[in-house]
């Protein structure tokens, strides 16, 4: 049975992603920090790891974007997971004035925040906001996290459902040491920079065009060690080994700093 490395305590929505992609078939790891996955898999401690990327209401994760950049693995596969936040705690609502949890899980409740007047503590993991609730046991306090989280803590829900907006998912990135084989509906993902002059980026985008390329995301991250210039995070539709894939990277190379192939994988669908 496949063991997959997550970030979070037991009920953490990674692990609950990571159960929906490979259909309940895996044993779940979890660590503390992403950093912590990506080297569990490396060093061959798990077989997967699963790593958020973006919310389709918060954006993206930069922490995950720059982990990216250093790791070996494979982005071997992608999951859209939808995400239902609850209410967490051992009193009614009308009590609570604190919530704990993930800064991503305050943001996307940040209305039902506000119009109870919570104050909002940011910890480490979403379910392990439900942990401290269990430590602390004080009735003015509630976290958010998952019904699940939930249910393994034995914490009782307040309210489910106080995500600001239904439409509420998160793209989780699946990595290991190996490539996944070729499909018909496939997807890559590149990360590359670029010297800081005029049309730089223009001359890379218009070889996509050239080679009709669709590009589906392209996101642009802080490079660490010059200021003001970026490393660009480019997902396409297509397999690294296509024929018109390989011939428009060997185009684009000439033109960038440095290019690393993220990998190519099975293109998620929204569920």
């Amino acid at each position: 049975m496949p063991q997959v490395a997550f970030q979070g305590e037991r009920g953490a929505y990674s692990e609950a992603a990571a159960i929906h992609f490979f259909k309940n078939n895996i044993q779940t790891m979890p660590y503390p920090t992403f950093y912590e996955v990506l080297e569990s898999t490396e060093k061959g401690k798990s077989d997967y790891a699963v790593l958020p990327i973006e919310n389709s209401t918060e954006g993206s994760i930069g922490e995950s974007y720059d982990l990216l950049l250093s790791t070996k693995l494979n982005v071997t596969g992608e999951i859209y997971y939808r995400i239902k936040h609850c209410l967490i705690g051992f009193d009614d609502l009308e009590k609570i004035d604190t919530v704990y949890s993930h800064p991503q899980a305050l943001g996307q409740c940040r209305k039902f925040i506000q119009e109870h007047k919570l104050k909002a503590i940011p910890t480490y993991d979403t379910a392990g906001s439900v942990k401290i609730l269990l430590e602390l046991k004080k009735d003015n306090l509630s976290c958010i996290a998952s019904k699940i989280a939930a249910e393994i803590y034995k914490v009782p829900v307040i309210k489910e459902g106080i995500e600001d907006n239904t439409n509420n998912y998160t793209r989780f990135l699946v990595l290991a040491n190996k490539k996944p084989e070729k499909t018909t509906s496939d997807k890559t993902s590149i990360i590359f920079s670029i010297k800081h002059v005029p049309g730089s980026l223009y001359s890379i985008l218009e070889k996509f065009n050239a080679n009709k390329i669709n590009l589906t995301k392209i996101e642009s991250r802080p490079t660490k060690s010059t200021p003001w210039e970026y490393n660009f995070y480019v997902d396409f539709e297509g397999n690294q080994d296509d024929p018109n894939i390989l011939d428009m990277l060997e185009k684009i190379k000439q033109n960038t700093l440095f290019l690393k192939v993220l990998g190519s994988y099975p293109r998620a669908e929204l569920s």
